[in-house]
């Protein structure tokens, strides 16, 4: 295939090659789940596809049009609405794998934990409650669970039961600020209509959404962002009706291989900043299709390795049409980004810093990639980006 246009193609289901002009609702619906960590991603990704601004994107969460929930892998990934129930029937698993671990090393029953949720359930309204509330709330239903819980990371019995009641609709975790960019929350009582999903029915609209988000996509890629086993995966994408990519080990329908013949890629650049978790990488995890060879030979930033031998960007992404161009972060004492690019820089490519550095600077005041990441700890990249390492 064409890798050219095979980039821009991705490019364009990810809605990287201009403004979608959609909803943050309707954005994610189409592009696909973003990826929360605590960090910026959210807000690129919907600035880059939808030009929406910080505030437009909090007041979604705050109508509950968006909401950051664990789905797929048990990881935490902002959806839409619509997907709410489909997303948490897909992420039940890891709590359920949690509390069977405790059961089985940390002398937790289930029952304790079934009467912990009803007491919790009991104490949480409309205001929410952190978790030393919640404990204070509910007295003794809460227990320590000593040296072993913690080295297992597990200190009490509260954590249990608060995924439990996510996963089913119970209760939900909002920022204590209405921010996606941090990681400090209070709980609300919830009460979502879980609708009929089934694991084999999550597990097969899952397939269908992301082969439109992602396709064409290996089978390794969409194991790698389901979560599934290799047989419940192939169950998932039966119907389908997939065929090879010719030549490849990717995978499409027959809607999108016809798109994709209709496509035409651009030939004028159209460049994205967007975060190193951003659909456009996360989607397939495949980071060196992203890559010129010419670019997976170059050095990371502050390793050893060569960027072609990663699993992730070690740093946030300018893209061209679905093609890696450069990285880039934040340094929050000048108030810049700081950027290294493998391209000449244009017109294009100087607007789209200067658009994206504003909407950081007085928007977001920084585009951490992830909760504990700071202007400290990120001290050394920015160093590597300016001295062109």
């Amino acid at each position: 295939m064409d890798i050219g246009k095979l980039r821009a193609w991705w490019s364009h289901r990810q809605g990287l090659d201009g403004e979608v002009g959609e909803s943050a609702a309707g954005t994610l619906g189409r592009t696909g789940w973003a990826r929360s960590v605590g960090g910026s991603g959210p807000y690129l990704g919907l600035y880059a596809r939808a030009g929406l601004s910080r505030e437009a994107v909090d007041a979604a969460v705050a109508r509950l049009e968006v909401h950051e929930l664990p789905s797929a892998r048990g990881c935490t990934y902002v959806l839409p609405a619509e997907d709410f129930a489909l997303g948490l029937r897909l992420g039940a698993g890891a709590p359920e794998g949690e509390l069977a671990a405790a059961v089985k090393h940390l002398g937790v029953t289930r029952a304790e934990i079934e009467g912990l949720c009803e007491a919790v359930t009991g104490v949480l309204g409309e205001r929410p409650l952190d978790p030393a509330a919640i404990k204070a709330a509910t007295g003794d239903a809460v227990r320590g669970l000593g040296e072993a819980g913690k080295k297992r990371g597990t200190a009490t019995t509260l954590p249990l039961a608060l995924g439990l009641l996510q996963a089913r609709g119970a209760i939900r975790r909002v920022p204590v600020n209405g921010r996606l960019d941090q990681q400090r929350y209070g709980y609300v009582a919830w009460g979502l209509d879980m609708g009929e999903w089934t694991a084999e029915s999550a597990r097969a609209e899952l397939a269908r959404r992301y082969f439109e988000w992602a396709g064409p996509a290996s089978m390794a890629h969409f194991r790698w962002f389901s979560g599934f086993t290799a047989t419940a995966a192939k169950a998932a994408v039966a119907g389908l009706g997939l065929r090879p990519v010719d030549g490849t080990d990717l995978l499409w329908t027959e809607d999108t291989a016809a798109a994709y013949a209709r496509f035409t890629a651009p030939k004028e650049p159209s460049y994205a900043l967007v975060a190193g978790i951003d659909g456009i990488h996360l989607l397939h995890r495949d980071f060196g299709r992203l890559l010129d060879p010419a670019d997976a030979q170059r050095p990371e930033l502050t390793g050893p390795k060569a960027l072609g031998a990663l699993s992730d960007s070690p740093a946030h992404m300018i893209v061209d049409r679905g093609r890696l161009v450069g990285l880039w972060e934040f340094d929050t004492e000048a108030q810049e980004i700081v950027r290294q690019t493998w391209v000449a820089p244009d017109a294009e490519l100087r607007a789209a810093v200067a658009s994206a550095e504003a909407f950081v600077r007085d928007q977001l005041g920084d585009a951490r990639s992830f909760s504990l990441d700071s202007p400290k700890s990120r001290e050394p990249r920015i160093a590597a980006l300016r001295s062109g390492r």
